[in-house]
């Protein structure tokens, strides 16, 4: 009994170091992660076909209903094909009556048995390949929660038989006289042939299994099937009877190398299965949809193919559409126009049908060349009254936004524009030598037109003194082959002046 309950520790420790296992090694290659590894317990009905053998179908005397219960570990390799490790401990039974054999004295004469043999406690393992029928067959729209498995492996078997033989022959010396045998005894094999008893209990003989069963997806846990497994068995010695050969009173032709006339010994087993699919976060199809985010399907029943979202291919209509909704919004045509041809855009002027030839303000408006020639003189104004100097200010590729910083530079330029008022203010717009010469000139006018929307909005009382020139990339300060040199480039500069200097000189730049 203490050997029993160690025997059960140690499967229990093996479950779980595989579950273990299955948890780090548990994926199926592939884009979406796959559960492959599951256990599944049996539990069924055995039956023994061989020499010692009276019905298919039914028990003959003393036959009783025997059984088995096995273990499997099973690796899905694909949604086809898998393999596994199964291992049984059963009972078998047979019995025949009217066994003949020749008379070892007198092989014209012959000897007839009732016999029946038990083997109380075999043991079977062996390693399987399996086949899902249903999916190779109908694909995997059809029978989605049944799986019909094929499978086929080789192994090996340890039993002990026992059987007890009663001499039947009319007019026989020996006739009522009982013969009990067993396997692994003095004289007897393991296989076939002469061996010395070593004190083991077991006879091993190689096995092939081959069976059919039928699962049903209960939940993305457990899995319910029917199998049928029939195993052939390398010996006719199974049931300790050799066919037309075996005397179980002399027990000439049992322990010998040489076979009977009949086939070798096999057993089949009914049986119930209950499957347990290993691995973390598992789920299930619901009527065949897949939905990869939710958890982990288990290869056993799932389509990868169909955990793979279809590319999505636009069509022209599509495109178009994509298309319009990320294209800019157009721009204003006033920035374009200059209606008078004064030297300002329709969108910033403020009388935009001044007369042909008027000098006109930053805002478009028409100036007095004369009245302002003669207050400039009447006021004698000092030139360096409306001398400062301010840094230029710098923008960010392709862009006419004023930074925090150079809004700090303008904002002290309205300060003194307020406090002189006798000072106008020249922005000049620059941009480095990306992109075409017409695109750039546009970018520099955007540029100076957002230092001058913020003069005026922030507070400059007289914006007729505001005077807007653009450049584009034809006047750099410094190479465009460094990022510095883009940098300083990328500017608006600014220039007070006074306001009887019509225009100022600016220095020739470079290009390069």
């Amino acid at each position: 009994m203490k050997k029993k309950n160690l025997y059960i520790a140690l499967v229990c420790l093996s479950l779980m170091s595989l579950d273990a296992l299955a948890q780090k090694n548990r994926t199926y290659d592939g884009p979406n992660k796959m559960n492959t590894w599951s256990i599944s317990g049996y539990g069924g009905i055995t039956k023994f076909f061989g020499d010692l053998k009276e019905y298919d179908f039914k028990r003959g005397d003393h036959e009783n209903l025997t059984g088995a219960w096995g273990l499997s570990i099973n690796k899905q390799l694909s949604p086809i094909f898998g393999v596994q490790l199964t291992g049984y401990n059963g009972w078998l039974q047979g019995s025949k009556t009217g066994v003949t054999v020749p008379n070892p004295s007198n092989p014209a004469l012959t000897n007839t048995y009732d016999a029946y043999f038990t083997s109380p406690s075999f043991v079977q393992v062996s390693l399987d390949g399996t086949v899902n029928l249903n999916r190779l067959l109908f694909g995997y729209k059809k029978l989605r929660r049944w799986k019909v498995d094929a499978h086929l492996g080789a192994g090996i078997m340890y039993y002990h038989t026992d059987v007890t033989a009663t001499n039947v022959t009319p007019g026989s010396p020996n006739f009522g006289k009982v013969t009990k045998l067993s396997s692994n005894t003095d004289g007897s094999s393991k296989t076939a042939g002469t061996w010395d008893r070593n004190g083991s209990t077991y006879t091993r003989e190689w096995v092939m299994p081959a069976g059919l069963a039928v699962h049903y997806e209960l939940s993305p846990r457990f899995d319910l099937g029917l199998d049928y497994t029939y195993t052939y068995v390398n010996t006719e010695k199974l049931d300790l009877t050799v066919g037309n050969r075996t005397d179980y009173e002399t027990q000439t032709g049992l322990w010998t190398f040489q076979k009977g006339d009949s086939k070798n010994d096999r057993w089949g087993v009914l049986q119930i299965a209950l499957t347990y699919k290993l691995g973390k976060n598992a789920v299930m199809a619901k009527k065949g949809k897949y939905d990869a985010g939710s958890g982990r399907y288990h290869l056993r029943w799932a389509n990868p193919q169909a955990l793979i979202p279809v590319p999505y291919n636009p069509t022209m209509n599509d495109a178009d559409s994509i298309a319009k909704a990320n294209m800019p919004k157009p721009v204003d045509p006033r920035l374009y126009t200059d209606t008078d041809g004064d030297g300002v855009a329709d969108l910033f002027d403020k009388e935009p049908n001044t007369p042909a030839g008027s000098v006109v303000s930053g805002g478009g408006v028409a100036m007095d060349l004369d009245k302002i020639i003669r207050d400039a003189i009447k006021n004698n104004l000092p030139k360096d009254e409306c001398e400062a100097l301010f840094s230029n200010i710098e923008f960010d590729t392709d862009k006419a936004i004023i930074r925090d910083a150079s809004k700090e530079t303008l904002s002290k330029v309205i300060e003194l524009l307020n406090l002189r008022t006798n000072c106008r203010i020249v922005l000049v717009g620059h941009t480095d030598a990306r992109a075409s010469d017409s695109y750039n000139m546009a970018l520099a006018r955007r540029r100076v037109d957002a230092a001058k929307r913020f003069l005026v909005r922030q507070g400059l009382k007289d914006t007729s003194r505001i005077l807007i020139e653009y450049f584009g990339e034809y006047r750099p300060i410094a190479e465009n082959t460094t990022v510095e040199g883009l940098q300083s480039n990328r500017r608006v500069e600014i220039k007070i002046l006074p306001n009887n200097t019509l225009r100022s000189t600016y220095p020739a730049g470079f290009q390069k």
